[in-house]
């Protein structure tokens, strides 16, 4: 199993990208992968954060660039499986273009997310996982969805 930091580098290695950006790639790897494939990518746990999904393990690592950009580093690639790989590409080509806001928005829009909330306000600090379980049947239905189109 790959851990979210190494998911991470991944993703700066693509392209620079603020922290709340990376924070949201790394949350839809692990959706999508949960998804797809029925299992984690990695094992760090996402909680509900006001700005969307997070990962506090990954946190503190790019949390001192706050609004700035990672710039792109190229770090030694990590091994990852096949189905891993698909899905980091996927999510690459499907979300890469966005801003870590305009992920944020959308994050926003979604059940796993929403659910992990609950009833708190927007601006309400929480720290409640968002489960691997909801990931999974949200995103999959999403994806049946897309099938039938």
């Amino acid at each position: 199993m790959a851990s979210v930091f190494d998911v991470a580098k991944w993703f700066l290695n693509k392209q620079s990208m603020t922290h709340k950006k990376v924070q949201k790639m790394c949350y839809y790897a692990q959706a999508w992968h949960c998804a797809l494939y029925d299992t984690p990518l990695f094992n760090e746990e996402i909680q509900a954060w006001v700005h969307g999904p997070v990962i506090p393990a990954l946190y503190p690592v790019y949390a001192d660039y706050k609004w700035n950009e990672i710039s792109v580093s190229y770090f030694e690639e990590p091994h990852f499986d096949d189905h891993a790989l698909n899905v980091l590409e996927a999510v690459y080509e499907t979300y890469g273009e966005f801003t870590g806001d305009q992920l944020e928005s959308l994050t926003h829009t979604e059940y796993p997310w929403i659910s992990a909330r609950g009833s708190l306000k927007p601006w309400e600090s929480c720290t409640t996982p968002i489960t691997i379980d909801s990931m999974k049947v949200y995103y999959r239905q999403k994806y049946e969805e897309s099938q039938n189109d």
